[in-house]
C-alpha cells in the first residue's frame, strides 16, 4: 500500500487531509452507486437543507436527542469502510454510521460541531472538490483571522478528531459543481 502524508495548511490538532485515498474506478463505483439512491432532501431543526442524504448504520435525531439504528450500510460500501477502519488502525465495525451526501451548485454547509454521539468524523470527497473550513468553537476565540481553509480534492479523505472534533467547528464554502460525500462515523463508548 502507498503511503499517504497529511498534507496542506496547518490545521487544527485532530485534523489530517489525505488526497488520493480511492482510485478513479473506485470512486466510478461509489458515484454509480449512488445514482441508484433514492437521496431525499436534508430536513435539519426543521429547516429544508440544499443537500441530498441517505443514512446508514446509526443516525442522531436533534429534536429527540436520541440515536438509533437504521439500514444496514450497503455491501458495495463494506470496502471503503474496512479501508478507512484499517488506515486508522480501528477495529472492524467501529464505523457506525455512513452518511451519503449530494451538493447540489451553491449548496453549503454551515458552521457546526458534529452530533455528541459520534467520535471521530471521516469523510471522503466525490466528483469534485471543496472549500473546507474550520475556526474555534469558542465564541471569545472566533474572528476572520481564526478560520482555516483547506481545499478537499476529490477522492480525497480528512478525519477531524481529538481537538479538531471537540474544540473546533466546520462548515463548507459553495460548491462549484455538483459533489457528492461519504462521511463515516464512530460512536463515543456508552453510545449504540
Amino acid at each position: 500500500m502507498e503511503t499517504l502524508f497529511p498534507i496542506g495548511p496547518v490545521m487544527p490538532y485532530g485534523f489530517s487531509y489525505y488526497p488520493d485515498f480511492i482510485t478513479k474506478e473506485q470512486e466510478q463505483k461509489l458515484l454509480e452507486m449512488i445514482s441508484g439512491m433514492d437521496l431525499h432532501t436534508l430536513i435539519f431543526q426543521g429547516y429544508e437543507a440544499k443537500r441530498k442524504v441517505e443514512s446508514f448504520g446509526y443516525s442522531y435525531h436533534f429534536d429527540t436527542r436520541t440515536i438509533t439504528k437504521g439500514k444496514p450500510i450497503p455491501e458495495q460500501m463494506i470496502f471503503l469502510v474496512r479501508k478507512v477502519e484499517q488506515w486508522f488502525s480501528l477495529p472492524e465495525g467501529s464505523v457506525a454510521q455512513v452518511l451519503v451526501t449530494e451538493y447540489p451548485i451553491g449548496a453549503v454547509i454551515n458552521w457546526h460541531r458534529d452530533a455528541p454521539p459520534f467520535d471521530k468524523i471521516i469523510g471522503l470527497s466525490l466528483q469534485s472538490d471543496c472549500t473546507f473550513k474550520q475556526r474555534p468553537y469558542d465564541k471569545a476565540k472566533q474572528g476572520r483571522k481564526s478560520v482555516i481553509s483547506q481545499t478537499v480534492k476529490r477522492r480525497s479523505l480528512y478525519i477531524m478528531q481529538e481537538e479538531a472534533r471537540e474544540d473546533w467547528e466546520h462548515s463548507t464554502a459553495p460548491v462549484q459543481e455538483i459533489r457528492f460525500s461519504i462521511t463515516m462515523r464512530t460512536l463515543r463508548p456508552g453510545f449504540g
